[in-house]
């Protein structure tokens, strides 16, 4: 599995899944995507079959519309770094149950 995180999402969310979970994980930046539009990200993803990891609900509306790539829709409001890595950690068992079984989106809170 390849996910790329979105800017609204600190890099340290993309460092904390590859080197806790041992999966390829990046961040907008790192790939030169960090003033890309939401179609040229979804390309991306689509393309470089990854999984997208956004707070942003325009994704959540391309995946429905478009469904070429799978996302997985942080609906955390404003939080601290802390919290978020915490909950990648407690939730990541079930995160992964539901792309093997095929979702193409899943939420987050």
């Amino acid at each position: 599995m390849n996910f790329l995180v979105d800017n609204q999402l600190p890099p340290a969310l993309a460092r904390f899944i590859q080197t806790e979970f041992n999966v390829r994980a990046i961040h907008v930046f790192d790939v030169g995507l960090r003033d890309a539009s939401d179609a040229e990200i979804w390309n991306y993803v689509s393309t470089n079959d990854s999984i997208l990891i956004s707070k942003d609900e325009d994704f959540a509306n391309m995946v429905l519309q478009a469904p070429t790539a799978r996302l997985i829709w942080v609906r955390f409001g404003n939080c601290r770094k802390a919290f978020l890595l915490n909950a990648f950690q407690e939730m990541w068992p079930r995160i992964v149950e539901r792309l093997e079984s095929g979702d193409l989106l899943i939420e987050i809170r």
